[in-house]
């Protein structure tokens, strides 16, 4: 059975304009979060995101790509490798990435795309099932950060003070790492 996301693919492949510009503006925040937090603009994000699908569009062309995880998140990981390519041939070394995800830069091949793209898959269901698991304080307050907001604005938000922001704030990850790491899934993920 085809991954849901094949239709992406198949937009690619047919030039489908609205189903491409559907899939420019679900992957370009990543993209651009992860380029701009590593030495780099909005500018050179667009022009990797376009890199990446140009790469993938002449991979399909030449060999039939099956996906085994949501598209998003294998382009981010087109998009992240070609960035750090960019960044290695200028000799830019700082590079803001998870220690525990790591990267490769050369000869990856669609195999190691895919494995990657399953656990980031597996990662990100985990995280949202055990979110379920903490109650609406700490859901809110955790979720409203990892949005962007300061956590002056979320103590705002939520009507506390800062600083009780700040001890639920460790208190809620403290609690929500526990809930992970107690997965039998944890391990299989390789975090």
């Amino acid at each position: 059975m085809d991954h849901p996301d094949t239709r992406y693919i198949n937009a690619l492949i047919s030039n489908n304009e609205p189903l491409l510009k559907e899939l420019y503006q679900k992957c370009f925040g990543k993209i651009r979060h992860f380029v701009t937090d590593n030495n780099g603009t909005e500018e050179d994000a667009w022009d990797i995101l376009q890199e990446a699908m140009l790469s993938i569009f002449f991979r399909i062309k030449q060999k039939p790509l099956s996906l085994t995880c949501p598209f998003d998140a294998f382009i981010y990981i087109v998009c992240r490798n070609l960035w750090i390519k960019q960044l290695r041939k200028k000799n830019i070394l700082r590079v803001t990435t998870d220690p525990e995800m790591g990267y490769s830069i050369s000869g990856e091949d669609d195999l190691a795309l895919a494995e990657e793209c399953k656990r980031q898959e597996g990662r990100r269901e985990l995280l949202a099932e055990k979110m379920k698991e903490l109650g609406d304080g700490c859901r809110e307050l955790l979720q409203q950060n990892w949005r962007g907001a300061r956590l002056d604005e979320v103590a705002a938000n939520l009507k506390i003070s800062y600083a009780y922001a700040r001890k639920k704030k460790t208190e809620c990850m403290t609690k929500l790492i526990l809930l992970m790491r107690q997965s039998p899934l944890y391990d299989q993920l390789k975090w």
